[in-house]
């Protein structure tokens, strides 16, 4: 951003964008399917906006930056997949909804949770692993995905939360 200073010059003075930036920090701590979407349409919407983002994964969230994890969705508890929940508990219904939910999202042409992390990084997003999270189910550095920017504990975020606009937990 450029700002013109008031004396008859006009001369440029550049100012920094970070100071006119908004941050946003998002709380991604549910592994399902349907609840990794959330967090990656807020965000790559608030990039989109030029707000810094940053998504701090932590417990269940952290399957959606670690490979080799499939995201599934759970039709228990769940009435907006409209199976009733005595059938939730038959053996093999969580595949079930969870075809059932990427079919519609394929058909709907809602972008895959990959092709959100690709998006998010290409908007800048910046992606944070939970350090206490990772020792406490044994996943390594080598686990997550490449998007991952870097481990941070519970003390880093909470200071980055001080200096944020907006901190949402999802």
């Amino acid at each position: 951003m450029v700002e013109t200073s008031t004396d008859q010059k006009q001369e440029a003075k550049f100012v920094p964008q970070s100071e006119d930036r908004k941050k946003l920090l998002i709380v991604c701590s549910k592994g399902t399917l349907d609840m990794a979407f959330p967090p990656f349409m807020m965000a790559t919407s608030a990039a989109a906006l030029d707000w810094e983002v940053h998504l701090y994964f932590t417990f269940w969230g952290m399957d959606i930056v670690t490979n080799a994890k499939s995201l599934k969705i759970s039709p228990l508890g769940n009435p907006s997949m409209g199976i009733p929940n005595i059938l939730s508990i038959i053996p093999g219904m969580t595949s079930v909804a969870t075809y059932m939910m990427k079919k519609k999202m394929k058909e709907t042409g809602m972008p895959t949770i990959e092709h959100l992390i690709k998006m998010a990084k290409q908007a800048g997003v910046i992606f944070h692993a939970c350090s206490p999270t990772m020792k406490l189910s044994g996943v390594t550095k080598d686990d997550l995905i490449p998007e991952c920017d870097d481990i941070i504990g519970a003390a880093t975020f909470i200071d980055m939360a001080g200096e944020a606009d907006v901190t949402l937990f999802i």
